[in-house]
């Protein structure tokens, strides 16, 4: 599976075309511009791909910006985890609390959920419910080519954001951490929802808040702004 990575908005987001064989995924339509949108495009004009499907790792509005833009352009709807349904109702609302705009996507109606998988060109993603940060959150899992797509779960030094948003819970978190992703094993490539792609192994090892889960006091990091705890 090869992975195009893209960062858009003022929350720094990251979204992912990933593609096998002529065929892709969109993760996380987060681009909210013209020109974010056009860079999207122009990677799957120029590799001349088919998107067979949109998806979404959760449905908080920094990951959201440009879902109806693509809905209508490819004539589909995301798919996410159905506790996403009561964030994009209230997509416009939870936009405003961040002084931003949003056209929410459509309310999906195909749900994934825990051993889901989702198939394009010869990749299977497995999906893994991994919540703490959102309800909704799900991780894909391409263990084939050992690489995973977490949203805002595991960052690079860092998880997902559990103060100042509704419905989080950060033992939640850990667990989703600890139980799901860690098990994938250190070679796993993991591409977040914000900042650098990293692997399993080095957040086992030197990250602060993954370390104190397993039981490795690391210390606390201090909460940001969106999606990142530090």
């Amino acid at each position: 599976m090869q992975v195009e990575a893209f960062t858009f908005n003022s929350f720094m987001t990251n979204s992912y075309l990933c593609h096998d064989e002529g065929e892709a995924v969109l993760v996380d339509a987060s681009c909210n511009t013209e020109a974010e949108r056009q860079e999207v495009l122009d990677v799957i004009d120029n590799n001349d791909l088919t998107v067979r499907h949109l998806l979404l790792t959760h449905a908080h509005v920094d990951h959201i910006f440009g879902c109806r833009f693509f809905e209508d352009h490819f004539d589909a709807r995301f798919q996410a985890h159905e506790a996403s349904v009561p964030f994009i109702e209230r997509a416009e609302e939870q936009a405003v609390a961040f002084g931003v705009e949003v056209e929410p996507p459509s309310v999906p109606t195909t749900f994934l959920s825990e051993g889901d998988a989702v198939t394009f060109g010869g990749v299977t993603l497995e999906v893994l419910h991994t919540p703490g940060h959102s309800p909704d959150s799900i991780s894909f899992v391409d263990e084939a080519s050992q690489q995973a797509l977490t949203g805002d779960v595991l960052f690079q030094n860092s998880i997902g954001r559990t103060q100042g948003l509704p419905e989080t819970s950060r033992s939640q978190l850990l667990d989703s951490i600890t139980e799901k992703l860690l098990p994938l094993g250190d070679e796993t490539r993991i591409y977040p929802g914000h900042g650098p792609e990293t692997t399993i192994g080095r957040e086992r090892y030197q990250n602060p808040f993954v370390k104190e889960a397993l039981g490795d006091s690391g210390g606390a990091g201090r909460a940001g702004p969106m999606g990142s705890a530090q």
